[in-house]
Protein backbone atom coordinates (compact mmCIF):
# COMPACT_ATOMS: atom_id res chain seq x y z
CA UNK A 1 0.00 0.00 0.00
CA UNK A 2 1.37 3.79 -0.78
CA UNK A 3 1.84 5.83 1.78
CA UNK A 4 0.92 10.05 1.45
CA UNK A 5 1.06 12.55 4.07
CA UNK A 6 -2.05 13.14 6.01
CA UNK A 7 -2.67 16.82 4.39
CA UNK A 8 -3.73 15.26 0.78
CA UNK A 9 -7.26 15.81 0.48
CA UNK A 10 -9.25 12.71 0.76
CA UNK A 11 -11.99 12.51 -1.25
CA UNK A 12 -13.50 9.34 0.23
CA UNK A 13 -12.51 6.59 -2.24
CA UNK A 14 -11.37 3.35 -1.52
CA UNK A 15 -8.23 4.11 -4.37
CA UNK A 16 -5.71 2.00 -2.45
CA UNK A 17 -3.76 4.63 -0.84
CA UNK A 18 -3.07 5.10 3.25
CA UNK A 19 -3.28 8.17 4.83
CA UNK A 20 -2.74 8.94 8.09
CA UNK A 21 -1.27 11.42 10.85
CA UNK A 22 2.89 11.71 10.49
CA UNK A 23 4.65 9.78 13.56
CA UNK A 24 5.17 11.99 16.79
CA UNK A 25 8.07 13.24 17.17
CA UNK A 26 10.17 13.61 20.43
CA UNK A 27 10.45 17.50 19.63
CA UNK A 28 6.54 17.49 19.19
CA UNK A 29 5.87 15.60 22.54
CA UNK A 30 8.35 18.25 24.10
CA UNK A 31 6.76 21.45 22.26
CA UNK A 32 3.04 20.13 23.68
CA UNK A 33 4.51 19.83 27.09
CA UNK A 34 5.82 22.86 27.31
CA UNK A 35 2.33 25.34 26.00
CA UNK A 36 0.45 23.48 28.38
CA UNK A 37 2.48 24.05 31.14
CA UNK A 38 2.81 27.97 30.02
CA UNK A 39 -0.85 27.57 29.65
CA UNK A 40 -1.05 26.21 33.64
CA UNK A 41 0.99 29.55 34.30
CA UNK A 42 -1.15 31.77 32.38
CA UNK A 43 -4.40 30.62 34.50
CA UNK A 44 -2.71 30.83 37.94
CA UNK A 45 -1.23 34.15 37.21
CA UNK A 46 -5.52 34.76 36.49
CA UNK A 47 -6.07 33.15 39.56
CA UNK A 48 -3.38 34.86 41.64
CA UNK A 49 -4.97 38.09 40.65
CA UNK A 50 -8.97 37.04 41.72
CA UNK A 51 -6.81 36.47 45.24
CA UNK A 52 -8.01 39.12 48.05
CA UNK A 53 -6.73 42.37 48.22
CA UNK A 54 -5.95 42.14 44.74
CA UNK A 55 -8.85 42.29 43.07
CA UNK A 56 -9.03 46.07 43.02
CA UNK A 57 -6.61 45.41 40.13
CA UNK A 58 -8.07 43.65 38.32
CA UNK A 59 -11.56 46.10 37.29
CA UNK A 60 -8.87 49.04 36.60
CA UNK A 61 -7.40 46.72 33.65
CA UNK A 62 -11.41 45.91 32.84
CA UNK A 63 -11.80 49.85 32.65
CA UNK A 64 -8.55 50.29 30.76
CA UNK A 65 -9.76 47.86 28.46
CA UNK A 66 -13.12 49.25 27.71
CA UNK A 67 -11.52 53.04 27.11
CA UNK A 68 -9.19 51.66 24.48
CA UNK A 69 -11.03 49.65 22.59
CA UNK A 70 -13.70 52.02 20.84
CA UNK A 71 -10.61 54.00 19.93
CA UNK A 72 -9.45 51.14 18.05
CA UNK A 73 -12.25 50.43 15.91
CA UNK A 74 -12.43 54.81 15.15
CA UNK A 75 -11.51 55.58 11.30
CA UNK A 76 -9.00 58.87 11.91
CA UNK A 77 -9.71 61.91 11.19
CA UNK A 78 -7.98 62.16 7.89
CA UNK A 79 -9.10 59.14 6.69
CA UNK A 80 -12.78 60.58 6.90
CA UNK A 81 -11.80 63.41 5.28
CA UNK A 82 -10.45 61.52 2.09
CA UNK A 83 -12.88 59.44 2.24
CA UNK A 84 -15.28 62.51 2.02
CA UNK A 85 -13.38 63.58 -0.95
CA UNK A 86 -13.59 60.41 -2.64
CA UNK A 87 -17.40 60.45 -2.90
CA UNK A 88 -17.91 63.81 -3.83
CA UNK A 89 -16.05 62.75 -6.76
CA UNK A 90 -17.78 59.97 -7.43
CA UNK A 91 -21.01 61.35 -6.81
CA UNK A 92 -19.68 64.24 -9.14
CA UNK A 93 -18.49 62.10 -12.22
CA UNK A 94 -21.83 60.16 -11.36
CA UNK A 95 -24.11 63.85 -11.74
CA UNK A 96 -25.19 63.18 -8.28
CA UNK A 97 -25.86 66.81 -7.34
CA UNK A 98 -27.29 65.67 -4.02
CA UNK A 99 -24.87 63.63 -3.00
CA UNK A 100 -22.45 65.94 -3.45
CA UNK A 101 -24.42 68.31 -1.45
CA UNK A 102 -24.93 66.29 0.88
CA UNK A 103 -21.14 66.37 1.99
CA UNK A 104 -21.22 70.06 1.72
CA UNK A 105 -22.20 72.64 4.96
CA UNK A 106 -25.07 74.72 4.32
CA UNK A 107 -22.51 77.91 4.13
CA UNK A 108 -20.49 76.79 1.89
CA UNK A 109 -18.33 79.18 0.15
CA UNK A 110 -16.38 78.40 -3.47
CA UNK A 111 -13.55 80.68 -4.51
CA UNK A 112 -13.75 83.23 -2.08
CA UNK A 113 -17.95 83.81 -2.87
CA UNK A 114 -18.41 82.94 -6.68
CA UNK A 115 -20.25 79.91 -5.99
CA UNK A 116 -21.92 78.86 -2.82
CA UNK A 117 -23.08 75.48 -2.36
CA UNK A 118 -26.75 75.65 -4.13
CA UNK A 119 -24.54 76.96 -7.18
CA UNK A 120 -22.10 73.97 -6.62
CA UNK A 121 -24.57 71.65 -6.69
CA UNK A 122 -26.48 73.29 -10.05
CA UNK A 123 -23.41 73.19 -11.87
CA UNK A 124 -23.11 69.18 -11.56
CA UNK A 125 -26.44 69.13 -12.13
CA UNK A 126 -26.75 70.70 -15.73
CA UNK A 127 -24.29 68.09 -17.50
CA UNK A 128 -26.39 65.45 -16.03
CA UNK A 129 -29.76 67.18 -17.64
CA UNK A 130 -27.62 67.41 -20.61
CA UNK A 131 -26.83 63.99 -20.73
CA UNK A 132 -23.07 64.71 -20.90
CA UNK A 133 -20.70 62.94 -19.10
CA UNK A 134 -18.26 65.08 -16.55
CA UNK A 135 -14.76 62.54 -15.67
CA UNK A 136 -13.23 63.04 -12.82
CA UNK A 137 -9.73 62.37 -11.93
CA UNK A 138 -8.23 62.90 -8.58
CA UNK A 139 -4.71 63.05 -7.59
CA UNK A 140 -2.98 62.44 -4.13
CA UNK A 141 -4.73 64.10 -1.48
CA UNK A 142 -2.53 65.77 1.40
CA UNK A 143 -4.55 66.25 4.69
CA UNK A 144 -3.52 68.16 7.25
CA UNK A 145 -5.18 69.03 10.90
CA UNK A 146 -5.57 72.83 11.82
CA UNK A 147 -6.91 72.89 15.37
CA UNK A 148 -10.75 70.94 14.78
CA UNK A 149 -10.85 71.62 11.50
CA UNK A 150 -8.68 69.96 8.56
CA UNK A 151 -7.61 71.27 5.31
CA UNK A 152 -7.09 68.75 2.27
CA UNK A 153 -5.34 70.06 -1.09
CA UNK A 154 -5.13 67.75 -4.15
CA UNK A 155 -5.95 67.85 -8.37
CA UNK A 156 -8.24 67.10 -9.83
CA UNK A 157 -8.39 66.73 -13.63
CA UNK A 158 -12.12 67.32 -15.59
CA UNK A 159 -13.18 65.74 -18.67
CA UNK A 160 -16.29 65.62 -20.88
CA UNK A 161 -17.61 64.20 -24.05
CA UNK A 162 -20.08 66.63 -24.19
CA UNK A 163 -20.24 70.28 -25.12
CA UNK A 164 -18.95 71.59 -22.59
CA UNK A 165 -16.82 74.42 -22.77
CA UNK A 166 -13.21 73.64 -23.02
CA UNK A 167 -11.67 76.64 -20.70
CA UNK A 168 -13.81 74.63 -18.01
CA UNK A 169 -12.12 71.39 -18.68
CA UNK A 170 -8.31 70.49 -17.39
CA UNK A 171 -6.83 70.60 -14.18
CA UNK A 172 -7.43 72.41 -11.31
CA UNK A 173 -5.66 72.57 -7.71
CA UNK A 174 -7.98 72.62 -5.46
CA UNK A 175 -7.54 73.47 -1.60
CA UNK A 176 -10.54 72.60 0.72
CA UNK A 177 -11.10 73.16 4.56
CA UNK A 178 -13.67 70.95 6.09
CA UNK A 179 -15.16 70.76 9.55
CA UNK A 180 -17.27 68.83 11.99
CA UNK A 181 -20.98 68.68 11.87
CA UNK A 182 -23.02 66.65 13.28
CA UNK A 183 -20.09 63.69 13.46
CA UNK A 184 -19.77 63.80 9.84
CA UNK A 185 -17.20 65.85 7.95
CA UNK A 186 -18.29 68.93 5.67
CA UNK A 187 -16.60 70.83 3.22
CA UNK A 188 -17.22 74.65 4.32
CA UNK A 189 -15.15 75.71 1.35
CA UNK A 190 -13.39 75.77 -1.56
CA UNK A 191 -11.12 77.45 -3.42
CA UNK A 192 -9.58 76.38 -6.99
CA UNK A 193 -7.34 77.51 -10.10
CA UNK A 194 -6.74 75.80 -13.36
CA UNK A 195 -3.64 74.84 -13.51
CA UNK A 196 -3.11 73.70 -17.41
Amino acid sequence: MLWVPWFVDDDGANDGIERRQPPSSPMRQLIGAYARVQRQAALQRVASMMAPGKTVFLPIVLLLLALALPACGRTPDEAQVRAAIASIAQAAEAGSASDVGALLSDDFDGNGGQLDRRGLTSMIRLPALRGEHIGVTMGPVSVEPRGERMVASFTVTLTSGGKLLPDQLGVYQVESAWRKEGGSWRCYTASWEHSL
